[in-house]
This record gives C-alpha cells, structure tokens and sequence, in this order.
C-alpha cells in the first residue's frame, strides 16, 4: 500500500473509528441492533449474519432483509447492505452478505457467506468476509477475515451470547502490519416478560477501551416493538420501531451523539413461508 493511501487511513480512523464503525470494524447491521444500542450477539434474526453468524442457526423460514445506515447526515459516512438467509435442513443455515459503506473517494465493500447449526441448546456459527478498501486516486486493498460466534440458552429465557470477529487479524498493509480490527463481544438477553426483552454486552477490540451495550425492546402488540439502549463506545443513546405487516418486517432506528450529531438506520426484512 502507498504511503499516501495508508495516511489517509489512519486520517480517517483516527477521526471516525470511534463514531463511524464501518465494515472494517463490523458495526452493528440492521435498525433493530441499532435500536438497542448495538447489543446483537444474542439476537437470532436475519441481521445476525452479520452481528453473530450463531444467530441465524434460529431463523426458521427464508429471510431476504435490506438496510441503510446513515451516521450524522453525512452522506459519506452511509452503509447500505443486502443480507439473504436460507435454514437448508441437513446442511445448516446458510446465509449471504453483501455491503457497501462510503463515497466516491474512500469506499469499503463487503461479500460474506456463512453457516451455522443448532446443536441442542447451543447455536454455532462461522463467516468468511471478504473485505475491499478502496481509496480514489491510491487503489485497494482486499483481504479475507474470518469470524466465529455461539448462543445458548443458559436457562429458560437467558441466552448468552459471544462472537469473534477477524479471529485470523487479517492483514490490511505490510506497512506496519496494518490489520482489520479483531473484535470479541459477550453478552446476555433476558426475556424479563412476555412482552419485555432486556440485552446488553460488552465489546473489546484489541487496541481499543471496551464498551458497554444494552437496551429495552417492549412488544406492545405481535405487530408493533418499540426499543431503546445506549452506548458507551460510540456515548449515544438510541431508539427504534419496528412493525410487521404480514411477511414483511420494517424497522427504524436512530442515535444521538452529543458531538457529531444524529444517526438513522432503516430495514426491510421479508421472510417466505411465515404465516402473517
């Protein structure tokens, strides 16, 4: 990697990794992780290809889910992604990732595939990403990291959840053996009621504080979720709905951070075969 491209990395970490979290760092995906704050390792939807493969070891009918991610009205610091997840029976649950996030002049995509199996009480998932950085005028870059993550349900109603992403520290440079960021989350969910979801968990990565996750989500009908969570690495606070119309889920998501501003997610999730 040229010098000039590997400053303008480091530029725009230094500036943004906290508050941007991109593909590099894997961000949270979907408004309903986002809704509660980014605490997602235990959650068993569509997005967990992506927050924790484990999860979608738990979706029991074909889902296709659409989302875009927008921090601070900033246009170049927007993620639109398509993520498809399909329970083949004997083979495990398989799912497909594909991202986008930046503009013109510094990009990053992501195509992940990945696999998981519910084995008893207990969710196994891996993922392969293969990740491009590309900076207009200097080039890209790509490079392959691969992840792995578990549920299980502790006790009726308490799931833990962990999830290891990069595990193998792929490497972004030879230039001062720049890698993609390894992050390691645990975390637990509690169904407190019927209608009541309690989450939080603690993410690390290696070179950085941790940060403390949690949120609410209250079903107040079957149709209707309302969230909320807070931050402490990215120091927002957050909220969401979500509704559901027949196969269709549609959820929004949004944070405030004091210095930078607002963020909003939106998602669409469809699921075949799910009775409305």
């Amino acid at each position: 990697m040229s010098h000039p491209l590997r400053f303008i990395l480091a530029f725009y970490f230094l500036l943004f990794s906290e508050f941007a979290q991109a593909q590099l760092y894997n961000a949270p995906t979907g408004a309903r992780s986002m809704a509660l704050g980014g605490a997602s390792v235990t959650l068993s939807d569509v997005w967990a290809l992506s927050n924790n493969p484990a999860g979608i070891a738990g979706v029991e009918h074909p889902s296709l889910g659409a989302f875009a991610h927008n921090r601070f009205t900033i246009q170049e610091l927007t993620t639109v992604g398509l993520l498809a997840v399909y329970p083949s029976g004997k083979w495990g649950t398989v799912g497909l990732d594909v991202q986008r996030y930046g503009g013109e002049l510094y990009n990053e995509q992501r195509l992940g595939i990945g696999v998981a199996h519910q084995l008893g009480q207990v969710r196994l998932g891996l993922k392969a990403d293969v990740l491009q950085v590309r900076v207009k005028e200097w080039g890209s870059r790509k490079t392959v990291a691969l992840s792995v993550g578990g549920q299980s349900e502790v006790i009726p109603g308490l799931t833990f959840g962990a999830h290891i992403y990069n595990l193998n520290q792929a490497k972004l440079a030879e230039f001062e053996d720049e890698r993609v960021p390894t992050v390691m989350k645990i975390g637990l969910s509690y169904q407190a009621a019927t209608k009541v979801l309690l989450v939080a968990e603690i993410e690390k990565e290696l070179e950085a504080d941790a940060a403390v996750k949690a949120g609410v989500e209250y079903q107040v009908i079957p149709a209707l979720a309302l969230r909320t969570g807070f931050n402490s690495g990215t120091r927002s606070a957050t909220g969401g709905i979500e509704v559901k119309f027949k196969q269709f889920q549609i959820g929004y998501g949004l944070g405030a951070q004091s210095r930078l501003g607002v963020s909003n997610a939106l998602s669409l999730v469809y699921q075949w075969g799910k009775q409305p």
